[in-house]
């Protein structure tokens, strides 16, 4: 059961951060002019993806300001969302079992 929890939470962050990177991608499109957010499929592409990940990235964008007018606080959060599945999530796995004793 301990494993499937933790299977579950995992993959959740793999889904968060491919969002991020979504999101990521279609920002920095739209920045360069390569995107037109005119077009309606890509504006309600761009804006689901905003909804997804505005509350993810809002506490970041509070201490990062934008670069020259692009938005960088998703690098911080896929950095720290990165750490945190690879790193806390296989010791908080282990911690529990020891735990449990299963």
């Amino acid at each position: 059961m301990v494993g499937f929890i933790f299977d579950v939470l995992n993959g959740l962050f793999s889904a968060i951060l491919f969002v991020l990177f979504a999101y990521m991608i279609l920002s920095w499109l739209v920045f360069f002019n390569v995107v037109n957010l005119r077009n309606p499929t890509m504006a309600r592409i761009a804006d689901v993806l905003d909804r997804i990940t505005a509350p993810i990235l809002e506490p970041f964008r509070r201490f990062i300001p934008s670069v020259g007018g692009l938005d960088i606080s998703f690098l911080i959060a896929v950095l720290i969302i990165g750490a945190i599945q690879r790193q806390l999530l296989p010791i908080a796995e282990r911690n529990l079992y020891a735990l449990i004793g299963s």
